[in-house]
């Protein structure tokens, strides 16, 4: 793979809404730009495209605060854009159907989709309950069994229905669930977990030596990573070349490709878990199930689970605007959307600089770049303010992020902040035999162990090859 970026990042035009209200629509991505799909967020109308996720077309749209904390109902936007989101848990559809607390990243959009935020006593914008970050002094983890003591009686009749009611986030129906579910066996050779760079090339070359393969992704398009990125593969853009990878399994009779497929659990006798979701993106279900849940007995496993980005701790870094570096630079290339007007970016590592460039590229506006370490600045950003050696503090903004104030005293005005901590290699499903991850100094992460399950093997980013 090749990196297409250049060095010096030159500025693109940005699409100011084309033309159907999403102000924060720019040039390229992955989207079906012809027609439109329609749907409603807090009995809002608004328009995305095909290929879009829930999450992508709220913030093409500007929508930024998509519910509130826990505890103290402090305002959330957007985090990241996978499953790995821990911010922007939506509710969906209406009546005996609705599904609280699912992820707006890993929502296909579709005609008519119904979502409503959560976890607020009146308007999202004013919620009544956010009175409780001012008493957060007071309101420590587990004061209710240190407050509610007195007098004794009210604990059933009155403490115990306020903290209850105070409690959870969604809301479930109380009726039936009218879906259907459906669950099968499946049998292969090779099993492939993860459909990115190293997925695609290890289903290609067991597929191609006539193994019998089953490739599942938990994404609805293949390729992982190389849809967010502008790197190159055999001469042709990383996206492109996963479309081809993925028509030629299409058409092997001996590989059976499994998007919108989570593989869950690792055990004994080389079987696995998984979890098929077959009409959550199509408005109706057509009378299909809804979800398939799998049991698959593989000879081998490939698990290519990629990694997830990490954070990095500074004051009030959970405001609305502050987004992975990763997931920034995702919504730029795949669903050519820009996460702010100016972004700032706040990175110990070499990928902040890769957001940086492309969202210069795309014609964002970049607000400065604040690296850790020391030296040289990674790239050219004219315009661009460069703080080497400085690093993030903390940030103000009422219900989404406005400043950024550095450990180095500097002041810097943004609208999104792009952090990127490094990567953590996914090695979840090679710990559910009693497997034990190894610390890595040079990539400060845990790898794969040497005890895996049976018969698995792992590459590619799992593996902790990051580069």
């Amino acid at each position: 793979m090749t990196d297409s970026r250049s060095p010096t990042a030159t500025p693109g035009p940005v699409e100011t809404g084309t033309g159907t209200g999403q102000p924060f629509r720019v040039q390229g991505g992955l989207i079906e730009r012809t027609g439109g799909v329609r749907f409603s967020f807090n009995g809002t109308s608004f328009q995305g495209h095909d290929g879009d996720t829930l999450a992508s077309a709220l913030l093409a749209n500007g929508v930024r605060v998509v519910g509130r904390s826990f505890k103290y109902h402090r305002p959330r936007g957007i985090f990241s854009a996978g499953s790995e989101e821990p911010n922007a848990l939506v509710q969906l559809r209406r009546g005996a159907h609705q599904e609280p607390n699912t992820r707006a990243t890993t929502v296909e959009l579709f005609d008519n989709l119904e979502a409503t935020s959560q976890n607020h006593r009146g308007p999202l914008g004013f919620d009544l309950m956010a009175a409780s970050d001012l008493l957060s002094p007071f309101l420590s983890a587990g004061f209710y069994y240190k407050t509610f003591m007195w007098p004794k009686a009210f604990w059933e009749k009155f403490y115990e229905p306020l903290i209850r009611n105070s409690a959870g986030l969604g809301r479930l129906s109380m009726g039936p669930d009218p879906d259907r579910y459906d669950k099968g066996f499946l049998h292969c050779d090779v099993l492939v977990i993860g459909a990115g760079p190293a997925g695609l090339a290890a289903a290609l070359a067991a597929g191609r030596a006539g193994a019998r393969v089953i490739l599942a992704d938990e994404d609805f398009r293949l390729g992982g990573r190389l849809n967010a990125e502008t790197l190159e593969v055999d001469g042709m853009s990383g996206s492109n070349w996963a479309d081809r990878a993925g028509a030629e399994l299409a058409a092997l009779d001996n590989v059976r490709v499994m998007p919108r497929t989570t593989v869950y659990g690792a055990f004994d006798h080389g079987t696995y878990g998984a979890l098929e979701r077959k009409t959550d993106h199509l408005p109706v279900s057509g009378g299909k199930p809804r979800q398939v849940l799998w049991r698959i007995h593989a000879k081998r496993a490939i698990l290519c689970a990629g990694a997830t980005e990490r954070p990095i701790a500074f004051g009030n870094n959970d405001r609305p605007g502050v987004i992975m570096a990763g997931a920034v630079r995702a919504y730029a290339n795949r669903w050519a959307v820009a996460a702010g007007k100016r972004v700032a970016v706040f990175t110990n590592n070499d990928d902040g600089w890769r957001t940086a460039v492309d969202l210069a590229a795309k014609g964002v506006e970049i607000a400065a770049v604040i690296d850790t370490r020391r030296g040289a600045a990674r790239a050219k950003l004219p315009g661009t303010a460069i703080h080497m050696g400085d690093a993030v503090m903390d940030t103000s903004g009422r219900m989404g992020i406005r400043q950024i104030k550095l450990a180095g005293g500097a002041s810097i005005s943004a609208d999104c902040l792009a952090v990127s901590g490094g990567w953590n290699p996914n090695v979840h499903l090679t710990c559910h035999q009693g497997g034990r991850p190894e610390w890595r100094d040079d990539i400060a992460a845990f790898v794969p162990g040497k005890t895996l399950p049976v018969g698995m093997a792992v590459v590619g980013a799992a593996n902790g090859s990051l580069s």
